[in-house]
């Protein structure tokens, strides 16, 4: 996660001194640089970038929940610090995290994961698209016996077959369907030679006809 010194200049950040202590670059901090910052400037100790590298790093160790993320950040404080110098050697608390998390835009933060992690299509690989129902994501008012239930969320998943990746998932507006959101998210992934492949239920004539792509339906 560490890059060599680069003659770059690093102007992703109003601060660079602070973000980076050292001419050293640290990859996982640029990945959410150009996230913007919704928090008040009063009292903000803790940028952004730091923030969600921590975030990340700890889901990837495993740690779900931010109990889990705190006990984490505790056990390896001196190795955290050590590896991305943070402004006074001080790290964010869980609390800090989740409250940058909450502020935050979870689709942007999707595609700076997918751009850090070079989850990206290419010319000539097959994108498999599939929608699914979220289990669970339906809830009924507890205190309103009569209500009607609350519409579930669906996902629309694209795995890039080649490489055994998963791009981030597209949400279907609640009004509406998985063939109805496919043609946009095509064309938002469309590349020169992608081919995509999706089950029957998405053989509609006006998929082909709604999207400027080439479509291959297999």
């Amino acid at each position: 996660m560490i890059l060599p010194p680069s003659s770059r200049p690093l102007t992703k950040f109003t601060a660079e001194s602070e973000i980076f202590p050292t001419k050293e670059s640290i990859e996982i901090l640029e990945a959410f640089a150009e996230l913007s910052d919704p928090r008040r400037a009063a009292g903000k100790r803790h940028q952004v970038p730091l923030c969600l590298a921590l975030f990340t790093l700890a889901v990837v160790a495993g740690n779900r929940g931010f109990l889990a993320i705190g006990d984490w950040l505790n056990s390896y404080r001196s190795e955290l610090i050590a590896l991305l110098k943070p402004p006074k050697d001080r790290l964010p608390s869980y609390s800090t995290i989740r409250r940058v998390l909450i502020a935050q835009d979870y689709k942007q933060y999707a595609a700076c994961l997918a751009k850090f992690f070079g989850i990206q299509p290419q010319g000539g690989e097959t994108l498999a698209l599939d929608g699914k129902v979220l289990r669970g994501s339906y809830q009924l008012e507890q205190d309103n016996p009569d209500s009607p239930p609350h519409r579930a969320i669906m996902l629309v998943s694209t795995y890039i077959v080649e490489r055994g990746l998963i791009l981030p998932p597209h949400q279907v507006e609640s009004k509406t369907n998985e063939i109805t959101a496919l043609p946009e998210l095509i064309k938002q992934l469309a590349l020169k030679g992608v081919v995509f492949a999706f089950d029957a239920i998405n053989t509609q004539k006006k998929l082909a006809n709604s999207s400027s792509a080439a479509v291959t339906i297999i």
